[in-house]
Parts: structure tokens; C-alpha cells; sequence
């Protein structure tokens, strides 16, 4: 056998080797789960809270944690967390919420916590739509808001397309996993081998609801141009928050972060008309000639 025979059979073994580790091992990369035991019991200082076990279809227990605000409730905020840990840690930002007058639910995505069941993208779909649907048992969709972070924005795009929340929140948000994952692994065909494409680019397109989108500028793993292209797809629903100097993990770090919070939970949205600005001007662009 010639030698560039064998040196290419032995690169195609490999390349398909590798194909087949990351499709077996992408849970394991993509997911970082924090597992608590039963009897564990959830405890935060200053914050009442109630702990909640959904079971599912297929036998699967999705546990949450609900938050309650100080005072009248204005509604309640479906926190969908990021990739790593539990609701454990999560449960630290419900007072960016609870201050404003808003219950809060954080649920485990299987695997984590003490959330059980295997874990798939479409199982996850249907966990959180059961969650929403429990939600709306108790109060109206006009009082739903879904706030999605890192890994839950593309679930939190994908319920918002098939609801009618009062808004959708993205923290750091991606086009599509596959887009991420691209960026570390150009290499590979991975619209075939990601399980979890999560293209929240497509299901953006069916939303109705007001569309708010929380960026820091120096994000280095999904980058603030992300957010950018995804506002493009609504612009009329969508607007864009950046967070200057901000990062993927530290935006709870900026005052900037937690102002804009305060308008997108408090501000009314205001109807202008049009007719009385300038949004029918149109700079020329042709050059005055000079008269001889």
C-alpha cells in the first residue's frame, strides 16, 4: 500500500474517532452539574422560598425553587440558569428580581441538583413547557416573564415562541450551540454530531412578545456581536443592552447591569408617532456643484 495511502486512511480513523467521542462526550462537555442530595435543604438570608417537585411523562422529577418578593407580587419571573452548578447557587440572583416586586422560579434541568431523568434537548423542551403550564395555572401569561442565561436563553427563546409571556429576557445569549461549539471545533461536521443544537435564531423568529437582550462587550465565550445579529431578527420587538467591559460570567458585577433590569421591569413601554419625528429623512448624498 503507498505510503500516502495509508498516512490518509490513518488521519480518516482519526477524524472519525474524534467524530465519535464528541458525540458520546458532549454531555459531559457541555453539562456541569452540581448533584444535591434529597433531604437537602435550600436556605438563603433575607429570602422566603418554597421548594417545589414536578414529575413528568416519562417519570422524571424536575425540582424548583420559587421566591417570593416582599409586598404585593407583580408577577413572576421564569429563570432559566446557565450550564454549570445547581439552583443552589443560582437561587443568589433572585433578588435582582424579588427587590422588584417578582416571584422568582428557577427549576434543575435533568442531572442537576435534585432533578432526575435523562437528559436530551427535546426532553428539556417539554420539562420547561410543563413547568410554564403550571405557572399558568396560577396566574396569567401577561404576568410570565422568561429570563434566559448562557445555556437558558435558548430554551427561554424557544418557550417564548410557543407562548405568550409578558417578556423575554437574554442574558449572554448564542445564534445557535452549534455556532459555539464551532468556534472551538471548525473542523468537525457538527451540524451532525451536536445533540443539543439549541438554534435560538430560528425560534426568535416566532416570538411575540417584547424582546430584551443583556450583552457585556468583552464576552469571550459567546461574543457581544451575537447579540447583535439575534436583535436584528425583531428589531420592532427587540432592543439591545450592552453592558460595557462586561464578561460572560461577572455582568451581575456591573451597576450598568442591574440599571438596566430596573427599566426593563419598571419602565412602561411607550407607543411614539412616528409621523412627528424624522424617521422619513434622508441625508442626500449627492455633492453640490460649484457654479464658475
Amino acid at each position: 500500500m503507498p505510503y500516502w495511502v495509508s498516512t490518509l486512511l490513518l488521519i480518516l480513523a482519526i477524524y472519525i474517532a474524534i467524530s465519535i467521542a464528541l458525540y458520546y462526550l458532549q454531555d459531559y462537555m457541555l453539562f456541569k452539574p452540581e448533584k444535591l442530595p434529597k433531604d437537602f435543604l435550600f436556605d438563603y438570608e433575607n429570602q422566603e422560598t418554597k421548594e417545589y417537585n414536578l414529575e413528568t411523562r416519562d417519570g422524571a422529577i424536575i425540582n424548583g425553587l420559587r421566591f417570593f418578593p416582599k409586598g404585593e407580587s407583580k408577577g413572576i419571573v421564569l429563570y432559566l440558569k446557565g450550564n454549570s452548578k445547581s439552583i443552589k447557587g443560582w437561587g443568589k440572583f433572585a433578588v435582582d428580581f424579588t427587590r422588584h416586586g417578582y416571584n422568582v422560579l428557577m427549576v434543575d434541568y435533568r442531572g442537576f441538583g435534585k432533578s432526575t431523568g435523562k437528559r436530551s434537548q427535546k426532553a428539556i423542551k417539554r420539562d420547561l413547557q410543563l413547568v410554564y403550564n403550571k405557572i399558568k395555572e396560577q396566574t396569567t401569561e401577561d404576568r410570565i416573564i422568561l429570563y434566559g442565561r448562557s445555556l437558558g436563553s435558548g430554551f427561554a427563546a424557544k418557550l417564548a415562541s410557543l407562548n405568550n409571556p409578558k417578556m423575554l429576557i437574554l442574558d449572554a445569549p448564542y445564534y445557535s450551540l452549534t455556532k459555539v461549539t464551532a468556534r472551538y471545533a471548525s473542523f468537525m461536521p457538527l451540524s451532525l454530531l451536536i445533540k443539543y443544537p439549541l438554534p435560538t435564531y430560528k425560534w426568535l423568529k416566532y416570538v411575540k412578545c417584547p424582546i430584551h437582550i443583556i450583552h457585556g462587550t468583552h464576552d469571550k465565550l459567546i461574543p457581544y456581536k451575537t447579540s447583535v445579529k439575534l436583535a436584528q431578527i425583531q428589531p420592532k420587538l427587540t432592543k439591545l443592552h450592552s453592558v460595557i467591559g462586561g464578561g460572560h460570567k461577572n455582568l451581575n458585577n456591573f451597576e450598568a447591569y442591574h440599571n438596566m433590569l430596573d427599566e426593563i421591569l419598571n419602565s412602561q413601554p411607550k407607543t411614539i408617532d412616528l409621523e412627528t419625528t424624522s424617521i422619513n429623512v434622508i441625508h442626500s448624498s449627492k455633492k453640490t456643484k460649484k457654479k464658475v
